[in-house]
């Protein structure tokens, strides 16, 4: 049996190799043409298609606007075959100025916005380039760079572009790739330009000589950068690094002792409603309290309004916890992973990228300086032949009147033999140097109108020639010399600086540079008034705060079907600890707790309690407390209090417990020794240093019991002895506790005489 002559062959190959192999050419694939901007002009593909094809339709800066859905589409259907969403939101990108410190797109209509909203629908919106875009593209037409086919070889597109000012650094990019990313901040283009005029005059430039040239970015939404200059030069160094932003801000006086923050710049790539909603949240769970209120006063600036809750808050104690607990400061990191010549992506320094640049402003000139000598050496050879008809003007006139072929008999004429008397040989210069004219020149004569036929024409030609030669003497100079090429591309540079460095609204520092500082740990105690408050939280799990110390057995009111579980009096600034049987710790604060004129709230809506599990207890923390800690399957251990306290609503995982065991109890610790009783109210009693001091765990066995669990446990001094209260309301203290005493995890023996029923000491 033969194959069809049609049918494909098939080939076998294992699979592991059939995948590596695609995913390594889609990996390429996304590397190459999709994630990583080329070091050159900045650019990806789909913004580089962007620019191409808003050049195609003549959006000039000084020209009309076209709807962004016919330049999406222009660019879909010629370039970029992919989506027309991602290619608008791309080309979105490129108009705000927001994101871009030096926007290429200047749009017209809802653009989107700092609040984090989306542009509006490509048919509402128009755009056109700005003025520093075409300056990306100048020279296109001049064979500056390489052009391919596009798509589907319908037409043509640059490779890279002729970039006349470093835009990888001065609008920075961001990209995810396969098993790579990059992410690079924007700078100041007039800086960028003077550490390039640095790296002409000396090529072998230092790295600090060049940070103190371009000292950091310079993001669009300004903002503070508060990393140290050593930092910043390692990053810039390695290509790795980060920078650390915070928002602008200023105190402003209301008169009479009050006052409010106003923050005027917020760091780059925060979207300022979430930044509100994050300032508010801090203050609906007071975990900045010396924070009244936050207002958004903004228009077209930012204003955001933060107020204290007192005027004795002092302001950089507020914006030093508001640094810690929000987007008011970030960090921006550094991966400066480019393609190099368009094909190797590389990790650089800030030195490699600005060295890929100027090689290819070098590249492009050259072949800018070739392709106008090739039409200086054209236009020349058309000139000398005008020139030679003009002297010769009879002959000429009289080949093309009576001549059947006067292109042929032109090119045959030795214009030598017939110089003008006029003109010495030494003033005559022959068309070809053979004495004969070429196709180009013949071509041009036959062309030649005959109102040009006059002598202020011929001496116009004549002005012309010279200027090229010197301009052709000139090029040639400059071909040879390569110092001359970075001279010249130093003036180029020099007059983007003049157009858009710091002189002009545009080209001015936004971002400004300070000192960090130390942001101390403020204790809470300082930022909240301390209050004496009474916390009563009820069977069923409502808790609330009542203000001042109540009698501890005043009637409280509760829910129907709810009544007391803990009563105890706290103050404002106490943190107060929430045991769950499950083992966890959960923190609350007392300032934070609902007023005691309601019934309270449920304390599973602070805190992450799951449904299953209870509460074991509420105790105040002191630093340097210790408890002891044990679950109803008899096993515990010393918990130092620093390793009690919870951060978040989650809780902190102190106790484990396994196979249905609780938590049963958690007892700060006041003695020697311990005494323990089971549900069998069998008792032991063992020193307490027998017992480890840890953070969290299982801990190890106080008692043994073959049936049931651990009841109560306390702390005391042996030589006080446990007291316990009698049914009658009578005292008991059992001094005497020789036949108690035994090693840990031991059965122990029966509680004494009189123990209370309920097995609790």
């Amino acid at each position: 049996m033969t194959d069809a002559p049609n049918e494909p062959a098939l080939t076998f190959e294992p699979l592991s190799r059939a995948i590596g192999e695609r995913y390594l050419t889609y990996a390429l694939s996304t590397i190459m043409n999709r994630a990583l901007p080329d070091a050159r002009d900045g650019l990806k593909p789909v913004h580089r298609r962007i620019l191409y094809a808003m050049r195609e339709l003549r959006l000039s800066p000084t020209g009309g606007f076209r709807k962004s859905a016919k330049i999406s589409g222009d660019v879909m259907g010629n370039y970029h075959p992919h989506g027309d969403a991602a290619i608008y939101d791309a080309m979105a990108r490129l108009a705000q100025d927001f994101n871009v410190r030096y926007p290429l797109v200047d749009g017209q209509g809802n653009f989107g916005n700092i609040d984090g909203d989306n542009p509006a629908a490509s048919r509402y919106t128009e755009a056109r380039l700005t003025p520093i875009a075409e300056t990306l593209m100048e020279g296109l037409a001049e064979n500056s760079v390489d052009f391919r086919p596009n798509y589907d070889g319908t037409l043509e597109e640059p490779v890279v572009m002729p970039a006349a000012f470093p835009n990888l650094l001065a609008n920075g990019a961001s990209g995810i790739a396969v098993g790579m990313a990059t992410n690079i901040p924007p700078h100041n283009l007039h800086e960028l330009i003077d550490a390039c005029q640095a790296m002409i005059r000396t090529p072998d430039l230092s790295d600090e000589a060049l940070v103190d040239l371009v000292p950091g970015p310079d993001f669009p939404t300004g903002g503070i950068i508060v990393e140290p200059r050593p930092v910043i030069l390692e990053a810039y160094r390695t290509g790795r690094g980060s920078f650390r932003t915070r928002a602008k801000w200023e105190k402003e006086d209301l008169g009479r002792g009050n006052w409010q923050i106003v923050v005027t710049e917020i760091p780059y790539q925060v979207q300022k409603s979430k930044l509100i909603e994050r300032l508010a949240e801090l203050i609906q769970t007071r975990k900045v309290p010396l924070l009244a209120d936050v207002r958004d006063e903004s228009a077209d600036d930012i204003r955001i309004v933060l107020e204290p809750r007192a005027r004795t808050v002092e302001p950089e104690m507020l914006m030093g916890m508001l640094f810690k607990n929000s987007d008011l400061e970030t960090r921006f990191s550094l991966n400066m992973n480019v393609l190099i010549d368009g094909r190797t992506p590389k990790v650089c320094s800030l030195k490699e990228v600005l060295r890929a640049f100027l090689d290819h402003r070098r590249e492009v000139l050259v072949r800018r300086s070739q392709h106008r000598l090739d039409k200086i050496d054209h236009q020349l050879e058309v000139l000398e032949g005008l020139i030679t008809a003009f002297l010769h003007l009879d002959r000429v006139i009289d080949i093309i009147r009576y001549d059947d072929n006067p292109k042929r008999a032109l090119m045959a004429e030795d214009w030598t033999l017939t110089r003008p008397k006029a003109l010495s040989e030494a003033d005559y210069i022959s068309p070809t140097g053979t004495g004969t004219l070429s196709d180009v020149q013949a071509e041009a004569i036959l062309n030649l109108r005959l109102r040009s036929l006059r002598r202020l024409e011929e001496m116009e030609l004549l002005a012309e020639r010279d200027a090229l030669v010197a301009e052709r003497a000139n090029l040639h100079a400059l071909l040879e010399s390569e110092a001359r090429q970075w001279k010249a591309i130093g003036k180029e540079l020099g007059a983007i600086q003049k157009s858009f460095g710091k002189a002009t609204p545009l080209g001015a520092r936004r971002s400004a540079f300070a000192e960090a500082g130390v942001i101390e740990d403020v204790p809470f105690e300082a930022m909240i008034e301390r209050e004496p408050i009474t916390v009563i939280c009820s069977q069923m799990g409502w808790i609330r705060a009542m203000k001042g110390h109540v009698a501890l057995d005043q009637e409280v009111k509760f829910k129907d079907g709810d009544g007391p579980r803990f009563i105890f009096h706290a103050e404002t600034t106490d943190k107060i600890l929430l045991v769950g049987s499950n083992g966890r710790f959960y923190t609350l604060i007392g300032a934070n707790l609902p007023g005691g004129r309601g019934m309270g709230e449920p304390v599973r809506l602070m805190v992450d309690l799951p449904n299953e599990a209870e509460v074991t207890d509420l105790v105040i923390w002191k630093p340097g407390m210790k408890w002891l800690i044990a679950s109803t399957a008899g096993d515990g251990f010393i918990l130092p209090a620093e390793e009690a306290v919870a951060q978040t609503r989650a809780g902190k995982a102190v106790l484990t417990v396994k196979d249905g065991a609780k938590t049963a109890l958690v007892k700060p610790v006041s003695g020697d020794y311990v005494a323990v009783v089971g549900d069998n109210r069998k008792m032991l009693v063992f020193p307490i240093a027998e017992l480890p001091e840890m953070g969290k765990g299982k801990g190890v066995r106080l008692q043994r019991y073959k049936d049931g669990g651990l009841s109560d446990a306390i702390t005391f001094n042996l030589s006080d002895g446990i007291a316990w209260q009698l049914e009658g309301g009578r005292n008991r203290r059992e001094t005497d506790l020789t036949e108690w005493l035994a090693a840990r995890a031991t059965a122990g023996r029966m509680a004494p005489r009189g123990f209370p029923r309920d097995n609790r000491f």
